[in-house]
């Protein structure tokens, strides 16, 4: 039990920075990732520096429940199936994007991928901020991912307010990444989940 009053004290103190406007390194189910608020115009782009990510890339994210999935994008059709098939889970779906949601998530794609992960520690974490989060790899581009806080690189740990040590993350296939028009499911990325699973759960 006191295990799990402090790691519900520490997503806790990562939320209240989120919701400060600060920009964290926390846990998925696969590896360590950078986020921030993705209605927080001013951490999204610190996130972006902190990355040395270039412009014009989207920015992915994750959310701790469908609401705020339904928040900032629209979910329905063969899109809906999907999710009430696998999520939570490894399964980036990408979506019409809310207007009013940043370009710099968007690239100014209009869409925006999403998905409810399989991590309970990142959803509680996001349903704590108050707002999906933005979730990318903690590296700076085009570096390894870390699966552990020791493996972080000294330019993100200067860049980022604070970091939800969970451990060692499991490691393993990162999600798949799917867009889904009416039952024609286009693979953007394969991953955790083999599309052809995906594609079956439309039929």
């Amino acid at each position: 039990m006191r295990g799990e009053a402090g790691l519900e004290a520490r997503i806790e103190a990562a939320a209240a920075v989120l919701r400060r406007g600060g920009i964290v390194v926390y846990p998925t189910e696969t590896l360590y990732a950078l986020g921030a608020r993705a209605d927080d115009a001013a951490a999204l782009r610190r996130l972006a520096r902190a990355k040395l990510r270039p412009e014009g890339k989207p920015l992915p994210l994750l959310a701790g429940d469908r609401d705020q999935v339904l928040r900032v994008a629209r979910l329905e059709g063969g899109a809906l199936r999907a999710a009430d098939r696998f999520w939570p889970g490894p399964l980036t779906l990408v979506l019409p994007a809310a207007p009013e949601l940043d370009a710099a998530v968007t690239a100014g794609s209009g869409t925006v991928g999403i998905r409810i992960p399989g991590s309970a520690v990142a959803r509680a974490l996001a349903l704590r901020a108050g707002f999906a989060l933005v979730s990318t790899s903690a590296n700076p581009a085009g570096g390894p991912p870390p699966a552990r806080v020791a493996d972080l690189h000294p330019h993100l740990l200067a860049q980022v307010d604070h970091v939800l040590d969970g451990g060692p993350a499991p490691g393993g296939p990162a999600s798949t990444v799917v867009r889904i028009e009416g039952s024609i499911v286009h693979v953007l990325r394969e991953g955790a989940i083999p599309s052809a699973a995906v594609e079956a759960a439309l039929r």
